[in-house]
């Protein structure tokens, strides 16, 4: 096996979404009443990686039916954003690509509110432009050839690929592994290796820069996404009424497009 290395990548974006209609009230400091419907101030989110471009396009959306908001995005690996809020990192609200992360929250007594499951996402091979590496599926991370680069095991997509892994008796030989899904997109966009395991929702938002391939045992480890406001959330009418967005049928028509899963 060749020698993994690991790298950080940060992964930046922002803002989120909303529909006219949704209640509340807010300010940067504690929530504060503006009027009727009103919500204002700050509303913080920690987001995981695979999140970036949803949740950025939804939030273009919410502060637009919510003028007085401004949406501030932390996004990463959900297990390390989870670590944060559990260190006392001040955010309104967290979106986990995993339930273990959003209940790692849960147990240190951050959320108080039942977490819901908005989104689901599986996992696809990508692949540079043209395919270079001639990989075919699953089989080639196997092999010590190709260039190969997966997320670290403790993150969610980690996880997810240890798991297909496991289902199809194949021992992988990855020359890289990184600390979140964005980080392995990275590798393959810039033709740094021949094949990585990301989300499909990353192949399809990286558009023509990397091509996606299909296999079976994705289907049998499924990711659900949970969402939750945070217990000491600054800004807690502004993080429900982002949480409530985040799971109406606008954000859900969104969602699919991009190509996640909706309950």
């Amino acid at each position: 096996m060749r020698m993994k290395t690991l790298r950080t990548l940060s992964v930046a974006a922002t803002a989120l979404a909303v529909t006219a209609g949704l209640a509340g009230c807010g300010s940067d400091e504690k929530t504060t009443t503006e009027g009727a419907g009103q919500i204002s101030g700050t509303v913080t989110v920690f987001a995981a990686a695979s999140l970036t471009e949803t949740f950025t396009a939804l939030g273009e959306e919410f502060e637009a039916a919510h003028p007085g908001v401004k949406v501030v995005y932390s996004f990463g690996a959900s297990s390390a954003l989870a670590e944060q809020i559990k260190q006392g990192a001040p955010a309104d609200v967290f979106a986990s690509a995993a339930p273990a992360s959003m209940q790692q929250v849960v147990d240190a007594g951050e959320i108080t509110a039942q977490p819901a499951t908005f989104v689901s996402n599986r996992l696809e091979i990508a692949v540079p432009k043209g395919n270079p590496g001639k990989i075919t599926g699953l089989a080639d991370f196997g092999k010590t050839e190709p260039r190969l680069a997966l997320c670290a095991e403790q993150v969610p997509c980690g996880s997810a690929a240890k798991k297909v892994f496991e289902i199809a008796g194949i021992t992988p030989q990855p020359d890289t592994r990184e600390q979140d899904v964005k980080a392995v997109l990275t590798k393959v966009t810039l033709d740094e290796v021949d094949a990585a395991l990301v989300y499909r929702t990353d192949v399809q938002a990286a558009g023509d820069k990397i091509e996606g391939i299909d296999f079976p045992e994705s289907a049998k480890a499924i990711n659900a996404y949970p969402i939750a406001p945070l217990a000491e959330a600054p800004n807690t009418a502004a993080a429900t009424a982002f949480v409530d967005f985040i799971r109406s049928a606008r954000a859900k028509e969104v969602f699919t497009a991009a190509g996640f899963e909706t309950p």
